[in-house]
C-alpha cells in the first residue's frame, strides 16, 4: 500500500493519457484455458510495477498453485459463510483482500489446538478450496484498484481525478454520510463534525492506512471532509475533534475496515472478467464483523 501511496498520482496521469483508467492492463486480456491457481496469480502479478514483493503477505493462506481453477470467489475476507458459498458456486479459488487467520502475516502456530482455526482449516482442505490475499498487489496497480472500486461503488467516477481527492458538488456532512450508507449499504457509520456543515473537497482514504499518514494528507490537501475505513481513535479522530473545537469546518467520516474496501474486492471480479473471460468468477461481499445495535 505505500509503495502505491508514493506514486500514485504520477502512475495515473501516464495510464490516463493511455486510455487505461477504467480497468488497468485490460488490453492483456487473454482467453487462458483451464488456468491453475497460480498462473492466474502471475496474470495479476506480472503487470504490477517492481512486481513480485519480497516480503510481500499476499501468498496462498490454503491449498496449491498448481490446482486447476474451476470458479473463482472475489471478497474481503473468506469467512466461513464466504466458503460455504464459494462451495455452493463450485468455485474452487478464493481471493481475499485481507488476512484469513486473524492476523497480518497470517501466522498459524498460535492457532493449531484452536477449534475456530481448526474448524475452518479443515472446510479449506476438505474441499480443496485455494485462498490468496491480494492486498499489497492491488493497492500497487498503476491505479489502486480498491480506491477505483470505492470510487465507481460511490458513483462519483465523474469526479475522479485518479488521485485521493474529489471535489464533488457542494452538500451537506449529513447528506453525504446518507449517500455512503445507501451505496455502500453500512446501516450505520461514526463521524466527526457538524451535520449541517458544507463539504465538497473530499480526501478518500479507504481501509486503515494509518492515523499519522491521515493527519498528513489533511495537512497537506485541507478537504473539508476525510472519509476513511478506520483509525485508532486517540489518532485522527482526535485531531479533528480538536480542529473544531478551534473552529475549524473539518468532517470525518468513518465507514469501518470491511464496508470501506469492498469495492476494491468488486474491482477484481472485474478484472478477472476483462482478462479471463473462460473462468466463472463471483463477488460475494463478506460484510461486516460487528454488527449494529
Amino acid at each position: 500500500m505505500k509503495q502505491n501511496r508514493r506514486t500514485f498520482i504520477r502512475q495515473s496521469s501516464l495510464l490516463a493519457s493511455a486510455g487505461l483508467i477504467a480497468y488497468p492492463f485490460s488490453s492483456f486480456s487473454t482467453s487462458m484455458k483451464n488456468p491453475t491457481v497460480g498462473e492466474i496469480m502471475d496474470l495479476f502479478i506480472t503487470h504490477i510495477p517492481d512486481a513480485p514483493f519480497p516480503g510481500t503477505v499476499d501468498t496462498l493462506k490454503s491449498g496449491s498453485k498448481n490446482q486447476v481453477v474451476t470458479g473463482i470467489v472475489t471478497t474481503m475476507f473468506a469467512t466461513i459463510t464466504v466458503i460455504r458459498k464459494a462451495i455452493e458456486l463450485k468455485a474452487n479459488f478464493i481471493i481475499v483482500h485481507e488476512p484469513t487467520f486473524y492476523n497480518h502475516a497470517d501466522e498459524t502456530e498460535w492457532l493449531e489446538k484452536d477449534p475456530v482455526y481448526q474448524f475452518k482449516r479443515k472446510l479449506l482442505d476438505e474441499h480443496e478450496i485455494a485462498v490468496w490475499r491480494n492486498h499489497d498487489y492491488i493497492h500497487s496497480l498503476a491505479i489502486d484498484g480498491v480506491q477505483a472500486g470505492v470510487v465507481k461503488e460511490l458513483d462519483w467516477e465523474k469526479y475522479y481525478k485518479q488521485s485521493s481527492v474529489l471535489t464533488l458538488p457542494d452538500t451537506t456532512l449529513g447528506d453525504l454520510i446518507s449517500h455512503i450508507k445507501t451505496k455502500m449499504n453500512v446501516p450505520a457509520l461514526r463521524y466527526v463534525g457538524e451535520l449541517s456543515q458544507k463539504v465538497s473537497k473530499i480526501l478518500l482514504l479507504p481501509g486503515a492506512i494509518g492515523g499519522r499518514r491521515q493527519i498528513d494528507l489533511l495537512m497537506q490537501e485541507k478537504p473539508d471532509v476525510l472519509i476513511c475505513g478506520e483509525s485508532p481513535e486517540w489518532e485522527t479522530p482526535e485531531y479533528v475533534r480538536n480542529a473544531n473545537e478551534m473552529g475549524e469546518k473539518l468532517g470525518l467520516i468513518v465507514i469501518g475496515h470491511a464496508a470501506s474496501e469492498e469495492g476494491g474486492s468488486a474491482f477484481m471480479a472485474e478484472w478477472i472478467r476483462e482478462n479471463l473471460s473462460d473462468v466463472p468468477v463471483f463477488h460475494v461481499p463478506s460484510g461486516n464483523s460487528l454488527a449494529v445495535e
